[in-house]
């Protein structure tokens, strides 16, 4: 009976030439690319590729443990490919030893040459598990860009599109694809213009409380009541209130003129109904007199009925005048309450009082121009003296009293070429001194060289400046002086250049300006050496030059 699956081999092959197994293994079916040539005996007799889980026939041939399944479903009595021999299967047994040799043989990475590891075949798939050059689909879910490994976390960080960014507004993290969206739709802090066309630009979420003190939206005149139907911008509403405050004032006159009138009309108005109310007054009276008549007159029981109707009737007329009179007397308490003037009065107070406040404002704001003007003039004073200590400071933290400066020169590539446009010929070093009160000193260098070594050579001198202690030194300077270009591989090769001052030379003397001329080396070191592929001496298109003193003999202050 077949085999139908691996497991079921522990149960055939009972005979193995070790107790032990390896805990190595690698995929079948791969082209794997060997250091030394594939030996036979490492070969499957079936598959003729390398031998995986190899298990050896009573005939003496390898097979692959899968090989051999396939045999036994092929036939229920396989025969070796190789001999023809019937394989009985109890003699097959797993052949350790061999896949240990099997799983020891060193292969190249697929990834070769760009990867040149070489790792024993068991521990390939581990190998590439690690390998920079092999390549993996991002991480980020929705990408699906293939990337080397090596490159997988500059891709997560500056290339994938789905990668997550933090919103520059909000703070909020958002997937770099979505981010635009995010900020025009739905970030609140995006900074949107004012819909006014003014020149502020405002958080979205601030856009209406903006709108209501916004220099450029436009308002109704305060004075719209009174007339004027100007809209301005409310930036510029104080500037039409003082423009056109004549016109204003002619406004409320015209108005209060107007209210004069309706006034005096209403107060005739008044008149002629108060006149009315005591006309229906007097006709009150007269009835109730002629009422009194009648009951003198109709004092019998037979008369009753009559004067009874008589009396509704004047009663009837009585209520319907008493009637008319509480309305007249609404009517002008309404109209008196309607000529109630307060409210213009203390409109008309609040206008001259804004117009004796704008020119107070006029005379103070003259004041505040002139006491601006002073508090300016003294903040650049203070800005040019903070400058120029800041200056003081950097000098002195990178100054040396030792006789020694080691003189950085960065953008090496740049100042050669301003100095080649003749732009900037030379540059100077910071001040270094042979001791705390002792002889300043700097170096300058050209670039491109001066005198004799002129576009071909990085010319180096030494210069004398004046110091603070000049007048205690002894003068002419006489020490010995060495220049030096250093080498910035560690081996120490440097470029010297050795002088002693010369006590007759200008260069030497106590200088009267604030140096004296210069005087090294015009063919210090050739551009071909300095700037030539094997160089040692520029580092990150920047290099070191170095200036020591000799200071024996020199006595100290």
């Amino acid at each position: 009976m077949a085999c139908d699956e691996p497991a079921a081999l522990s149960g055939i092959f009972t005979r193995q030439n070790s107790s032990s197994t390896s805990s190595l293994d690698f995929e079948p079916d791969t082209d794997y690319k060997f250091v030394e040539s594939l030996e036979e005996r490492y070969k499957c007799a079936y598959c003729h590729l390398v031998l995986r889980n190899p298990h050896q026939t009573g005939c003496g041939h390898r097979f692959c443990q899968q090989c051999i399944l396939a045999l036994r479903e092929l036939n229920a009595a396989p025969t070796c490919p190789v001999d023809k021999e019937t394989i009985k299967m109890h003699e097959v047994f797993k052949d350790n030893c061999c896949k240990r040799e099997v799983l020891n043989l060193h292969v190249f990475c697929k990834n070769f040459p760009d990867c040149s590891s070489k790792v024993i075949l068991g521990r390939y798939q581990e190998h590439l598990q690690q390998c920079l050059f092999e390549c993996m689909q991002c991480t980020n879910d929705g990408c699906q860009d293939q990337v080397l490994r090596k490159d997988l976390k500059e891709h997560l960080r500056q290339h994938c599109k789905f990668r997550e960014e933090r919103c520059q507004y909000c703070n909020t993290y958002v997937v770099l694809i979505n981010i635009e969206n995010h900020e025009k739709n739905d970030c609140p802090d995006y900074p949107v213009p004012c819909l006014q066309n003014c020149s502020q630009i405002i958080l979205k979420k601030e856009i209406e409380k903006h709108h209501a003190v916004c220099p450029e939206a436009e308002v109704d005149c305060p004075y719209k009541q009174y007339g004027c139907h100007v809209k301005v911008k409310r930036g510029k509403l104080a500037e039409h209130e003082n423009s056109a405050l004549r016109e204003h004032m002619l406004q409320i006159l015209d108005k209060n003129s107007r209210l004069e009138e309706q006034i005096s009309d209403l107060y005739k108005s008044l008149e002629c109904k108060e006149i009315k109310i005591q006309q229906l007054a007097d006709a009150i009276k007269k009835c109730e007199k002629e009422f009194r008549q009648y009951t003198q007159l109709f004092g019998n029981n037979n008369n009753l009925m009559v004067s009874t109707q008589a009396l509704a009737s004047h009663l009837d007329k009585s209520a319907r005048l008493e009637s008319q009179v509480k309305q007249l007397t609404q009517m002008a308490n309404q109209q008196q309450s309607k000529l109630d003037l307060q409210p213009l009065f203390d409109t008309i107070e609040n206008v001259k009082q804004k117009i004796a406040l704008m020119e107070t404002y006029d005379q103070r704001l003259v004041v505040l121009e002139d006491q601006s003007s002073k508090h300016d003039l003294q903040i650049n004073i203070h800005k040019a003296q903070l400058n120029k200590n800041e200056e003081r400071f950097k000098l002195l933290e990178g100054t040396c009293y030792n006789g020694k400066l080691i003189w950085k020169i960065t953008d090496y590539q740049k100042k050669k070429r301003e100095a080649v446009e003749g732009r900037v010929l030379s540059i100077a070093s910071q001040p270094f001194y042979t001791s705390r009160c002792g002889y300043r000193l700097c170096a300058r260098a050209y670039l491109n060289g001066d005198g004799s070594g002129k576009g071909t050579h990085i010319s180096l001198y030494f210069v004398v400046m004046r110091g603070e202690f000049d007048s205690l030194l002894l003068w002419p300077f006489k020490q010995k002086v060495t220049l030096m270009l250093l080498d910035q591989s560690g081996k120490k090769n440097h470029i010297v250049d050795v002088f002693r001052a010369d006590p007759n030379s200008s260069s030497f003397k106590r200088p009267d300006g604030e140096m004296n001329i210069a005087s090294g080396c015009p063919r210090f070191v050739p551009h071909t050496v300095l700037e030539s592929t094997k160089n040692t001496y520029i580092r990150d298109d920047t290099l070191f030059l170095k200036v020591v003193v000799d200071l024996t003999d020199l006595e100290e202050l």
